[in-house]
This record gives structure tokens, C-alpha cells and sequence, in this order.
């Protein structure tokens, strides 16, 4: 059966996304305030503003049968946050709730960000969130008016995204900078297709039936130190690396992201860890072959 599915903040996930669900036949629009990116994709352009919604009408957003919100705020400021993720979801779930048909479900693409806890414990959808930072708690709020509203909706919890253009951490190792042993800082992280792969495969569970939960975890299945995944790095770059160089990043949160809800639901991950990923991205990006050179 083919369905409409509207994207709403059609980046790198989004645009993604959408190139997977077209090959299923499905129609895709794609709702940003540049579209110039999703020339060539297939995927139907709607160029909007957030900000303009409550002023536009009902009429603003298209009927969909699938909503996905993959907002990215502009700025890590807290006014950009707000903007981008309670208030902007808000005026979605505003409109979309007007239409004559309802879609069947919305997805909200959240972050693992929400769990504060610091000392490597294991969180799963179940755990305490008490996120310390503005984003966070924002993204909480966002959440909550979701899960909160009366369309259905499932929120989808993303750990540390990585993939093709996003390889900061390869650069830094590059570099020979590399993550301390101590103080241990778990890393729970996903690739990009496997976030696009989940929020696909809902869909599908979702119309053949199966019932879906309020939130899922979207992390592999790896849970690892930082340490450990630069270090990795570092050898497959040949870089010269040793456990006493100076961590590049700042200790926020340590965690083990536990993804067992979304493998009950039937996922099956194309990157299952770090180094399935991490392979290809290496490849994909030809640091590699520039190493060997």
C-alpha cells in the first residue's frame, strides 16, 4: 500500500530516510525552510518555517498518513532549542490534529541526551531521565507533549549519530587526538542508516498490525568507551596513538545505552557496532586510501 509520509526537518536524516521509503514505493514530502537540498531526490519539496504555522492554518500541512519530526535546532542555544523542539512539535501536533484524516502515527526524533546518569550505568526506555542540560530537559518536555497528545505517537531516542559526513571523531583522531583512559566515558553511538533503518521498520511494524511503544532506544548494540572506539580508530588509521593523550571531549554523561525494545520489535541492525560502521565510513570517505598515501 502506498503511503504519504511527511518529513519535517528533512536533513541528513530525513533526506535519507525519505530515499528508503521511496524505494518502497511510498510518496514523501520533505518540509524545510531551504529545499534546494532535496533537488534530485524524489522526495516532493514543501518549504516552510516552523515559526509560521500558527499563523498559516490547518492548511499549512498536508495530509500524511506517517509524520515524522526530525527537527535540528539551529543554534545549542536555549531559545533555539525551545524553538526547535517542544514549541515547534507543539504547532505540528496543533495542525495535524485538525485534518480531516489524522495521520496514523507521529515519530519524534529525540536524543539518548535525556538520561543524565554519569557513571556508565545502563539505561534503558524504562530509566529515569533527569537530563542536567537545557537541551535536554527540552527535549523531555518535547517528548512528554508528544506521548501526552491525543494522536498516536512514538518517540525514538538516537545515541551519538555517526556516518557518511560526520566524522568529526576521525578527524580529531587523525590528529592524534584520542580519549584518555581514565576517567572512563561510555559512548553509546548508531549509524546513520541504522536510524533511518529503525524509523522505517516502525512504520512498517505499525501496518502489519503490530503494536508500538511509546519510546525506543536507537543505539547499537555495543555500548563502549570512548577510549576504546578512538583507539580502534587510531589503528585503523595507522595514527600513532597512546592512552595518555588529552581527551578532546567534555564529560557530560556516561551511560550504556541498552537497545533490547527495538531488537524485541524485530530490527535488525545493518551496523551493529562500531566497527561495522566505522569500517565503512572509513572506506565511504577514502581516509584509508589518504592514510596509505
Amino acid at each position: 500500500m502506498k503511503l504519504t509520509i511527511l518529513i519535517i526537518g528533512c536533513g541528513d536524516i530525513g533526506i535519507n530516510l525519505g530515499r528508503e521509503l521511496l524505494e518502497e514505493g511510498h510518496h514523501v514530502i520533505g518540509l524545510r525552510r531551504n529545499v534546494e537540498p532535496l533537488k534530485g531526490t524524489g522526495i516532493k519539496p514543501l518549504k516552510l518555517d516552523l515559526n509560521d504555522l500558527d499563523d498559516a492554518g490547518a492548511a499549512s500541512l498536508p495530509q500524511a498518513d506517517y509524520v515524522v519530526y526530525t527537527v535540528s535546532a539551529d543554534h545549542f542555544e536555549e531559545s533555539a532549542y525551545q524553538s526547535a523542539y517542544p514549541d515547534g512539535l507543539k504547532r505540528v501536533l496543533r495542525i495535524m490534529e485538525q485534518h480531516k484524516k489524522p495521520p496514523r502515527r507521529v515519530f519524534f526524533v529525540s536524543s539518548t541526551s535525556v538520561h543524565g546518569q554519569q557513571e556508565g550505568e545502563v539505561v534503558n526506555e524504562e530509566s529515569p531521565t533527569d537530563p542536567s542540560s537545557f537541551s535536554g530537559k527540552l527535549m523531555c518536555e518535547a517528548e512528554q507533549a508528544l506521548i501526552n497528545h491525543p494522536l498516536p505517537g512514538t518517540v525514538v531516542r538516537f545515541s551519538g549519530i555517526y556516518g557518511p559526513g560526520r566524522d568529526r571523531l576521525i578527524h580529531q583522531v587523525t590528529e592524534g587526538r584520542v580519549a584518555a583512559i581514565s576517567p572512563v566515558i561510555y559512548s553509546n553511538r548508531i549509524h546513520r542508516d541504522d536510524c533511518t533503518g529503525i524509523i522505517a521498520h516502525l512504520i512498517r511494524c505499525q501496518e502489519s498490525g503490530k503494536p508500538l511503544a511509546d519510546i525506543y532506544l536507537g543505539s547499537d548494540c555495543e555500548p563502549v568507551t570512548m577510549h576504546n572506539v578512538m583507539m580502534w580508530l587510531a589503528e585503523q588509521l595507522k595514527v600513532d596513538a597512546t592512552d595518555t593523550m588529552q581527551s578532546p571531549l567534555r564529560r557530560r554523561t556516561s551511560k550504556r545505552c541498552d537497545n533490547q525494545r527495538i531488537i524485541d520489535a524485530g530490527y535488525q541492525f545493518r551496523f551493529p557496532t562500531y566497527r561495522e560502521g566505522y569500517a565503512q565510513v572509513l572506506k565511504a570517505g577514502g581516509f584509508l586510501d589518504v592514510n596509505k598515501a
